[in-house]
């Protein structure tokens, strides 16, 4: 298959390597700053940071899939005078929707957390600000069918958060080193706020400057542009409002699932149950800013595949191709169920030592490990729902993932409140419905597809084989952990090795049960390498 037809994918690799990478530096780094800030200092965080990303999902946060789906449609008609009027007309949505978002969020941080802690959501709010015009600069560049000017500024961002971040937190718990444990550790996690906002800060920046590189060129496509009809500001602004208000809302009640439980479990604790608000916050960093940043690692790969997917698709559908935009589509998917799958297996097995390399304080490692190991199967479920939603996004079927979205939603609040309110679960109640909702998207969203597209999974193919090759990996990644930390109990290099075989083992068992075909191999990053690996060992793809 052609490059130009398998970009796509490569450029979906491209987005995967720089959202895991990023995800890996904000590990490594959170087990140092968890060490400085404590659990409680962490639970403050992640307190605020879900609230500031909810307000984030409904003011800005979506901009980039908005503005790449409706540029990628006037790019494949060579309309470069509209789009480059779509780009100016997001770039002021977001100047008034995210000046007020950040206003609101200053001013009304006590309505959404107990105490001083509101302080932290407080040092969130300009980054709101700032988030909207680099989602609308990176949105511009992912509808032109490119993904490493977002890649990097991702890493960029990512390693800027990281230093400021616990340089900010050690500095800031210095100025109260005389106070009480809870003033400690929420001035930590003011620290790590100011880390997330200067990432952003440089991002933006940094973004710019490509705009600014790449400005003659875009000039000179204008000049040459001699499409007749030019679409006026308020055709765009509506167009904009009626592609990025569905959008929003499945994206904000999709995400909103987190913080909603974190503000129910918190408030029950509280209230009803007797806890103390640094016990609540202490909990829900152990479940939140421990497993939950684990989990997000290998879903950051759909994540990259459904910002991939959305221009991609737009521009093939806004052509008419079906064939084309199906076959897309059935790639997509079964790249991501052959890492998703593994990912999942590989966290479940491995629980405990993950956690132990990553966050190795020993009060909440057994249970950090095992809330790791009981939403391992997250990621599939995760995984094939967010790729979904851009596929449904991608075709112009915005208001079906809000739909979906809003009765998963609804069948795990009911679950949730049933679960705090009768049984003593407390923290495992938050397990239970994080895997209810994430399976209950997959479902709804993969029959949207269906539906919308004629599109079939072969279920044999995409599910099954990639899973039945990830337990012979997993089993045997367990068997050389154990071995080895028997021989030798160093949790590291334990580890490690059984990481190296896992890799092995499940690359091997995919090609000798034939999980690929030559031709899908030929159309994933390095497809070709792998053939010539397989071609070596004498099998029949």
């Amino acid at each position: 298959m052609s490059t130009k037809k398998n970009n796509y994918l490569k450029q979906a690799g491209i987005l995967a390597i720089a959202g895991i990478l990023c995800r890996i530096i904000g590990i490594l780094y959170r087990s140092p700053l968890t060490s400085i800030i404590g659990d409680e200092g962490n639970g403050y965080y992640t307190s605020a940071y879900n609230i500031y990303t909810i307000i984030l999902l409904l003011s800005s946060y979506s901009i980039p899939s908005a503005v790449s789906k409706i540029i990628a449609e006037k790019l494949a008609r060579k309309e470069y005078k509209n789009a480059q009027r779509i780009f100016r007309c997001a770039l002021g949505y977001v100047f008034v929707v995210g000046g007020a978002a950040s206003l609101f969020t200053f001013l009304g941080a006590g309505l959404f957390l107990e105490g001083e802690a509101c302080v932290v959501l407080r040092v969130f709010a300009p980054t709101i600000f700032v988030s909207g015009f680099v989602g609308v600069l990176r949105g511009y560049f992912q509808a032109h069918g490119s993904m490493m000017q977002t890649s990097f500024s991702q890493i960029v961002e990512q390693i800027l958060n990281a230093v400021v971040s616990i340089l900010a937190a050690y500095a800031l718990i210095g100025l109260v080193e005389s106070k009480d444990t809870t003033t400690k550790a929420i001035y930590g996690a003011a620290g790590s706020a100011l880390g997330t906002g200067s990432g952003v800060l440089i991002a933006f920046f940094f973004m710019l400057g490509v705009y600014f590189l790449n400005k003659n060129y875009i000039q000179r496509r204008i000049r040459h542009d001699h499409t007749r009809k030019i679409e006026s500001y308020p055709e765009i602004v509506k167009m904009l409002f009626s592609m990025v208000t569905p959008i929003i809302l499945s994206t904000f009640i999709y995400n909103f699932s987190t913080s909603f439980n974190q503000v129910v479990y918190t408030k029950v604790m509280i209230y009803a149950k007797g806890f103390t608000a640094a016990k609540a916050a202490t909990e829900y960093g152990v479940f939140s800013g421990k497993a939950m940043v684990i989990i997000n690692i290998p879903i950051a790969i759909a994540s990259a595949m459904s910002s991939t997917m959305i221009p991609t698709i737009s521009a093939s559908n806004a052509l008419g191709n079906k064939k084309e935009t199906n076959g897309k589509v059935e790639n997509a998917m079964f790249t991501t169920m052959l890492i998703a799958i593994p990912s999942a297996v590989g966290l479940g097995v491995l629980s405990k030592p993950i956690m132990q390399l990553l966050f190795p304080q020993r009060n909440s490692l057994d249970q950090a490990a095992f809330l790791l190991m009981c939403i391992a199967i997250t990621v599939v479920f995760y995984s094939l729902s967010t790729l979904s939603n851009g596929i449904l996004q991608g075709i112009g079927k915005v208001n079906l993932p809000v739909r979906n979205a809003g009765i998963a939603l609804a069948i795990q609040t009911i679950l949730l409140i049933c679960l705090l309110a009768f049984t003593d679960l407390n923290l495992y109640a938050l397990v239970i419905c994080l895997i209810v909702y994430s399976l209950m998207m997959c479902i709804l969203n993969s029959m949207s597809v269906r539906k919308c597209m004629g599109f079939k999974e072969n279920f044999k193919k995409m599910f099954f084989m990639p899973l039945f090759a990830a337990a012979i990996m997993g089993a045997s990644a367990r068997l050389v952990y154990e071995g080895i930390y028997h021989l030798y109990p160093s949790n590291v290099i334990a580890l490690v090795m059984a990481l190296i075989v896992a890799v092995i083992v499940y690359f091997f068992a995919v090609l000798y049960l034939r999980v690929v075909t030559k031709e899908q191999l030929q159309e994933i990053p390095y497809g070709n390498k792998i053939l010539k690996i397989a071609r070596k060992m004498k099998l029949k793809l």
